[in-house]
């Protein structure tokens, strides 16, 4: 029997040069150094605990590299595989027959605010508001085809023109992750998209406005312990004691009629005032529309009358940074107005028609 010590090198005997993996292995290791003749080592190496095999770690790099340079067109719209990916979801759309004879003019998005820091005051946004407002326009901007010109508007409040601003972010953000060419307008607060109002001797003042100087008065009567209490600071008392039971102050006021608050029906025509009017300043000459889509960030009392008025029942509380979509039609006298999994079709009030409901003292 011959001695192992003398036994000619196994590697010698079967095959000439080190196998692909061994040197691999051995480059990753810093061990021995492969023969000239073996195969550089793979700049594909796995990382160390990967055991993926090589032809499925190479189908997966092609199609990863495919994804960031391959568009696709569809219906006449490009986008890449990844923005398809991203915006998958369970959404039933209408056939494209049905589409084309709704002839869409103007799609506006009414969003709620992000998480707030409070309600006492003219609060602005906590971080994770901030972070809802930003994800939000990240998700708006899948929807965008390129060529669109966005305006984005908002309340004349901390809470909303914050929420504006990360909502720009989001969106010029997404536009660039998805290669989208589109362009988004810097947020512009507008009267129209203002919380509803409070009747107080010093004029009509927003709902947290108004609970500021009721905060105020209510303090001074106390404190004198002289004189009635006037009776607007009882109803917008009776309102925040209705928050601070743990029930819905909105429910109360979309229900209950209050002589100091400003109706919500006047809250939904104010609101379609404002959207007639950024439609007509971005109509041009040959009738089509310098803005097709319409950001609109604002407060969940008007955002949860307008639901209401649409779909003739009371659809709940906006959550924070959720959205009603409005699609204005040719002519703008009727739309579909969508929130909560529902779409309803409503006539649009026209801008120059506004009852007047004080009396005439006529017979």
């Amino acid at each position: 029997m011959t001695s192992t010590d003398n036994r000619p090198d196994a590697r010698s005997v079967h095959r000439y040069e080190a196998p692909d993996y061994l040197s691999r292995y051995r480059s990753r290791r810093g061990g021995d150094k492969a023969p000239e003749s073996a195969a550089p080592p793979s700049p594909e190496a796995p990382p160390e605990g990967d055991n993926t095999p090589l032809y499925l770690r190479r189908f997966r790099e092609r199609g990863s590299a495919a994804a960031d340079t391959a568009t696709v067109e569809y219906d006449g719209k490009t986008f890449t595989p990844a923005l398809a990916e991203a915006s998958r979801g369970k959404e039933v759309a209408a056939p494209v027959e049905r589409r084309a004879s709704e002839k869409i003019v103007c799609e506006i998005s009414i969003i709620r605010h992000g998480i707030t820091q409070g309600y006492s005051t003219d609060a602005g946004l906590t971080p994770m508001g901030g972070w809802q407002a930003h994800r939000r326009g990240h998700e708006l901007a899948r929807r965008f085809d390129a060529g669109d010109s966005v305006r984005l508007v908002c309340a004349d409040t901390n809470r909303a023109r914050q929420t504006a601003d990360q909502l720009y972010n989001g969106v010029t953000d997404g536009l660039e992750m998805w290669g989208i060419e589109a362009e988004i307008t810097r947020p512009e607060p507008i009267p129209e998209l203002r919380n509803f109002g409070v009747w107080t001797p010093d004029g009509l003042r927003d709902v947290t406005s108004a609970f500021r100087q009721y905060q105020a008065t209510n303090e001074t009567l106390e404190r004198l312990a002289v004189g009635d209490r006037p009776r607007w600071l009882v109803e917008i008392d009776r309102f925040y004691r209705t928050q601070l039971g743990g029930a819905d102050p909105i429910q109360e006021w979309l229900t209950i009629p209050m002589m100091y608050f400003e109706p919500p029906a006047m809250c939904v025509r104010r609101f379609w005032r404002g959207f007639h009017r950024l439609i007509t300043e971005s109509t041009q000459e040959d009738g089509s529309l310098t803005h097709r889509r319409i950001l609109a960030a604002t407060h969940s009392g008007p955002m949860r009358a307008f639901a209401t008025w649409a779909h003739g029942y009371d659809p709940g509380e906006p959550l924070n940074t959720e959205e009603i979509r409005v699609k204005v039609r040719e002519g703008g006298r009727s739309a579909f107005v969508s929130y909560r999994n529902r779409v309803t079709e409503v006539n649009v009030p026209p801008p120059d028609e506004f009852p007047q409901w004080e009396e005439t003292g006529e017979a």
